[in-house]
């Protein structure tokens, strides 16, 4: 997430295993970064977050505070970073074998390597409320069974929109195929609209646009096959990238985007908000940094699912995303735990009257009063298949490879099969 997002990105390989075996026993025996009660049984854990813009930016010190103040022996030490800074931090701080109480985390295979290094909290059999916690909400940090995560966000990609925009531009419906959208997207050029915002500085928003696609022509399993055989050449992900290829041709983009960031003053997110560009396929955190980074659409921003392609086996139901949620490393304090169990369990009504996040509580659903955000929570519940973001349910590695290829696609430095090649050679060296 971007700052409150569950975007994000994939973290740079975890390096030195060695080193991180070396420094478990120091990290893990010494009570890491905090949590050791001290002379009058105060007791002092770190928390990590990527709260750095709104609703997060007020809501997480607020809930931190409610829970200090209700327990005044426990004191929280916050560390706000923005997404690609919180990245760089965790990824040094945990190469010398060594994780903040709790920290920020996307599951899928950057938790899966810290969890395999022996730092991360086993919270199976710790976390006896899981069960109130939605199933898809808990998957993404699912490592052979066992619990690694406690989520507080979860939610899909798809696009949201400008609906004066496509309205000016003639169009009364939203887009349900490929062909219908590139449509759009001319009838969106010629009537004078940038039709679509994008971050091509931050990389990770594009790498949407090649795993949907990929969804969509190869489909689910095909992406689920090629994470074990490790091989992404698969004729159906090349021709995600001629599609994405055909989207790229029409110049869609705001001026400048390459060198765009994503949360940004002047970047995709205000670019949208701003009534500068006419969509931007985003997760569900959207129409919050919309908001905070440029103005509010109200009534003019719409969502819909990212359309079908025309002789793809992919479902429209299949849905790409994920969500934001915290890890303990191991040997955190039992209050870092109980801290996570009151933010999420606790304020779920605060999570969701902000309006930045859907619900992980069972049932918590009907509490949605946001138009939008009850089209994604269905869609949501409707899916008949889910694909964690390709940077996270992937290895670091070859997440930051799938960004990277797309990124140089986009910028029309890489062909369809270079991208799928590269991919490939990141995941047999991974």
């Amino acid at each position: 997430m971007a700052s409150t997002l569950p975007s994000r990105r994939s973290f740079l390989t975890l390096a030195g295993m060695t080193t991180l075996s070396a420094a478990l026993a120091t990290a893990c025996g010494s009570g890491g970064s905090g949590g050791d009660p001290s002379a009058d049984g105060k007791v002092t854990f770190e928390w990590w977050n990527i709260a750095t813009t709104e609703p997060g930016k007020s809501l997480f010190p607020e809930i931190s505070t409610a829970y200090t103040k209700a327990h005044p022996k426990i004191a929280i030490n916050t560390t706000s970073l923005e997404n690609e800074a919180f990245k760089s931090k965790l990824t040094a701080t945990t190469s010398s074998g060594k994780l903040p109480d709790v920290y920020q985390t996307w599951g899928g295979g950057v938790l899966q390597q810290q969890v395999d290094a022996g730092l991360v909290e086993d919270l199976t059999d710790l976390m006896d409320w899981s069960s109130q916690l939605t199933p898809v909400s808990l998957s993404a940090y699912r490592i052979d069974g066992r619990v690694y995560g406690v989520p507080y966000d979860i939610g899909m990609v798809g696009f949201w929109y400008n609906k004066k925009l496509f309205a000016k531009a003639g169009i009364t419906t939203p887009p349900t195929t490929w062909a219908a959208f590139l449509a759009d997207v001319k009838k969106l050029k010629a009537a004078g609209i940038t039709p679509i915002a994008l971050a091509g500085k931050e990389k990770w928003p594009g790498h949407y646009y090649w795993a949907y696609l990929a969804m969509r022509v190869a489909g689910l399993p095909a992406l689920q096959k090629a994470a074990t055989t490790k091989d992404f050449t698969d004729p159906g992900f090349v021709k995600a990238g001629v599609h994405l290829k055909e989207l790229v041709d029409l110049q869609p983009f705001q001026p400048g985007f390459l060198g765009a960031g994503y949360a940004t003053p002047g970047g995709q997110a205000a670019t949208v908000g701003n009534g500068k560009a006419a969509m931007e396929l985003m997760g569900q955190w959207g129409p919050s940094v919309q908001k905070d980074a440029g103005a509010d659409l109200g009534a003019d921003l719409g969502f819909f699912p990212f359309p079908t392609v025309d002789g793809g086996v992919g479902q429209a139901t299949e849905v790409f995303g994920g969500g934001g949620g915290f890890a303990l490393r191991k040997g955190a304090p039992k209050e870092a735990l109980d801290f996570l169990r009151f933010f999420v369990l606790d304020n779920e009504s605060k999570l969701l009257a902000s309006n930045g996040y859907l619900p992980v509580v069972k049932g918590a659903e009907s509490r949605l009063t946001d138009a939008n955000k009850k089209v994604v929570a269905e869609s949501l519940v409707k899916a008949t298949g889910f694909q964690l973001f390709l940077d996270q349910a992937y290895p670091p590695a070859v997440g930051q490879e799938v960004n990277d290829s797309v990124a140089d696609l986009i910028a029309g430095k890489k062909t369809p099969e270079q991208v799928t090649a590269s991919i490939t050679e990141a995941a047999k060296s991974a």
